[in-house]
């Protein structure tokens, strides 16, 4: 090993030593940021492409903490998955939909939707992702089929108070109606440049994001009403 070559790894070793000091000093805070930078890695480049190295590097960290927090790149994926989920869902809870009357809770609900997906583009990137691959890793996750679950029920409070009242069909399903508005955010975002290009029309102009938010309500507004 010449001189350049062990000064390499002597500043390696060094930045690394620095790393896992650091990181146990102040675990959450190093979980949080490796967290932060694989949402990044593995919205940009799948699962397949991820790196390590990369995720380590945005974290300001090592493959060592990496490891020690996660256990490898295949948990560390489930875990981003499970974070993105938990985000919206957490973020779903403040709507108050107890609050609100029938329409106006699903109206609220369609445009928080469409708002979420707009501000978190990486949450359909890493859907995209795990739906290429069938869901063999959210299969493993317990703690997001209790969040859906609860967001469901929500949901269904919602339409049956609704359907009480004579506003909403009775056969108006929950998840229906939520995959109603998932589908309409998602396909718009999703497919952006190519519809923009087909079509020529800019769909991320805000008079078009505006009107689009528009349309989903009333789209999933008509599919329940009696």
């Amino acid at each position: 090993m010449d001189k350049l070559q062990a000064e390499g790894k002597a500043r390696k070793e060094a930045t690394s030593g620095r790393a896992d000091r650091a990181g146990s000093r102040d675990p959450e805070r190093t979980r949080a940021s490796i967290l932060a930078a694989a949402t990044v890695e593995f919205a940009e480049n799948g699962i397949g492409g991820a790196r390590v190295d990369a995720i380590a590097e945005r974290a300001g960290t090592n493959k060592r903490m990496l490891y020690h927090y996660f256990g490898d790149k295949e948990q560390l994926y489930l875990a981003v998955l499970e974070e993105a989920y938990i985000g919206i869902r957490t973020a779903e809870k403040s709507l108050n939909l107890s609050d609100l009357t029938p329409e106006q809770g699903v109206a609220e609900l369609a445009m928080f939707t469409w708002r979420y997906f707009l501000e978190h583009p990486e949450f359909l990137s890493l859907l995209g992702t795990e739906n290429l691959h069938r869901a063999r890793w959210l299969r493993q996750s317990t703690r997001l089929k209790e969040l859906h679950s609860h967001f469901i029920d929500k949901l269904a409070d919602l339409l049956d108070r609704g359907k009480a009242k004579g506003l909403f069909r009775v056969d108006a399903d929950p998840l229906n109606v939520y995959l109603t508005i998932a589908a309409l955010g998602y396909f718009y975002i999703s497919n952006q440049h190519t519809l923009t290009t087909i079509f020529g029309r800019d769909l991320m102009e805000e008079a078009n994001i505006e009107a689009w938010k528009q349309h989903i309500v009333q789209v999933t507004l008509a599919s329940i009403r009696r």
